[in-house]
């Protein structure tokens, strides 16, 4: 895949980002009505995008370092997947070696855009993880504990689990798009809690007919 090639991408998947960042801050949620659990949830998820600055920051300078690193070999793989696959998916014994040369290759390209943006952090952190331990174990069933072997994988499978369990901080698009979609989730739970409740406050305030029976 040509440089060209990967800033055109970049330069698409950023237009899109935008385009969604602006559409959910300028349109509220209201087709449907989210479940009490994930309402519930909402404070965790914020607390979760949004810590301090200084950790913000912190997290900023991770997501740079592993998906500027790793977009690189990710374009390896898919320069030659099946080269990838006769040295490295066959000695895992595993079947279609193409296939998973192929997904350890977009994982690794798509998952480091995702980090670095901070957009859907937690999926794009996950691919890395997968096929970081994926790595980790070729390695270690090929070279056995080579600290000389397995110190970069490590470090990588490191970093993006601490960005799964950290999240991508509050430089991050999903900081800027998740909060307000929930806030608007909010409002319409609550809108639809007080029109529920002036139901059934309507339904009591309807005066009963009391009929009497005729007495014999």
């Amino acid at each position: 895949m040509s440089t060209s090639t990967l800033l055109e991408l970049f330069v698409a998947f950023m237009a899109a980002c935008f385009a969604l960042w602006f559409v959910a801050l300028g349109k509220p949620v209201t087709s449907f009505a989210p479940p009490a659990r994930l309402t519930a949830l909402a404070p965790a998820v914020k607390a979760y995008l949004r810590p301090g600055p200084m950790a913000s920051f912190g997290l900023l300078l991770l997501r740079l370092t592993i998906g500027a690193l790793m977009i690189h070999h990710g374009q390896e793989k898919l320069a030659d997947p099946q080269q990838f696959a006769n040295t490295y998916v066959a000695s895992l014994h595993l079947p279609f070696p193409l296939f998973f040369a192929y997904a350890a290759g977009f994982s690794e390209l798509i998952g480091s855009w995702l980090v670095i943006l901070g957009l859907l952090t937690p999926l794009g952190a996950l691919a890395l993880s997968g096929t970081m331990t994926v790595a980790a174990y070729q390695h270690i069933s090929t070279a056995g504990f080579n600290i000389y072997v397995l110190e970069l994988v490590l470090l990588y499978l490191g970093g993006s689990l601490a960005l799964l369990f950290n999240g991508p901080g509050r430089f991050s698009f999903d900081a800027g798009i998740i909060p307000a979609v929930l806030d608007d989730m909010s409002v319409v739970a609550a809108s639809d809690s007080t029109v529920s409740s002036g139901d059934v406050g309507d339904l009591l305030a309807i005066p009963v007919p009391v009929t009497h029976s005729p007495r014999g």
